[in-house]
């Protein structure tokens, strides 16, 4: 995904390709639809609206995903309604790519505890994007995010390859292997221990067309896209970052953020400027789930 975002935001220059600088209702395939049988700084005060990272999780019902395209494909979704409220969905890519293995033992850090810690502290729900590979480097961090009711954890395939051609310089998966591609995501995220994994995609490079909207048509998800570049993959300048985000929020904006220190450097401390700034517009925090149960609400 770092890929993609590096080429749409020319301010970034992001140029080197996402293989050596990699980062941080229908039937549903296990772990990527239904749950499973088995079950500083001083915050901001709270809106109504957004839970507490140390809230209890309400029973679960069936989360809200788009209807099916013609002939089944996917559907895809990239941002909510622009007129029902502020509300922003902060996303977040857990970007890890099936060969990297030796790069994390070598001390790369795919990861960002701290990212994940001020989200919490400061009390904002987010969904996270993450490859299986990233939940097998880090199993803990994987059952913690996916676990807390203040995030929703979805997935962004296991390897991190691209579902088309000339994505950006990914390799690129053959179609057969599309769909195992994502449901060996959805094991990885069950054996880290994650109880369950919303029913939403999100394609390597954000990269897709209708041969792999149709691979996965039978899984039951909804390719989730975005419509506000944040430009934190490889960035050093927080200050640019979060003027990019700021500028680009509408009501109903879906923002595509990183979670990876060693790729994404700054973006820890883009949320703790991003988040009080935006609340003070008047902008409520929502999960992609909320912000497509908006927009498929009848007015």
């Amino acid at each position: 995904m770092i890929s993609l975002v590096r080429r749409i935001t020319a301010a970034c220059a992001l140029s080197a390709t996402l293989t050596a600088l990699a980062a941080c209702g229908t039937a549903h395939a296990p772990g990527i639809g239904h749950p499973s049988p088995a079950a500083g700084h001083p915050a901001p005060a709270r809106s109504a609206a957004e839970p507490s990272a140390t809230a209890k999780p309400s029973a679960p019902s069936a989360p809200p995903r788009l209807a099916p395209g013609p002939g089944g494909l996917t559907p895809v979704f990239a941002n909510g309604p622009r007129t029902k409220g502020k509300i922003v969905a902060l996303t977040f890519d857990a970007d890890m790519t099936a060969d990297e293995g030796p790069r994390a033992a070598a001390g790369e850090h795919f990861d960002n505890p701290a990212l994940i810690a001020t989200l919490r502290a400061l009390k904002v729900p987010a969904t996270v994007f993450m490859t299986g590979r990233w939940a097998v480097q880090y199993p803990d961090e994987a059952r913690s995010i996916g676990n807390d009711p203040l995030f929703e954890l979805a997935n962004h395939s296991y390897s991190h390859y691209a579902f088309t051609g000339d994505c950006y310089g990914l390799p690129t998966i053959a179609p057969e292997r599309m769909r195992s591609d994502v449901e060996n995501a959805g094991s990885a995220f069950r054996k880290a221990g994650v109880r369950h994994v919303m029913p939403y995609f999100r394609f390597p490079g954000g990269c897709y067309d209708d041969k792999a909207l149709r691979a996965l048509g039978g899984l039951g998800v909804t390719a989730v896209q975005w419509d506000v570049v944040s430009g934190d993959a490889f960035a050093t300048d927080a200050d640019a970052v979060t003027r990019q985000v700021l500028g680009g929020v509408r009501p109903g904006s879906v923002v595509i953020m990183h979670c990876t220190r060693s790729a994404a450097p700054t973006t820890e401390r883009v949320v703790r400027a991003v988040v009080p700034e935006l609340r003070r517009q008047g902008y409520r925090f929502v999960k992609v789930s909320d912000m497509i149960r908006a927009a498929t609400a009848r007015s």
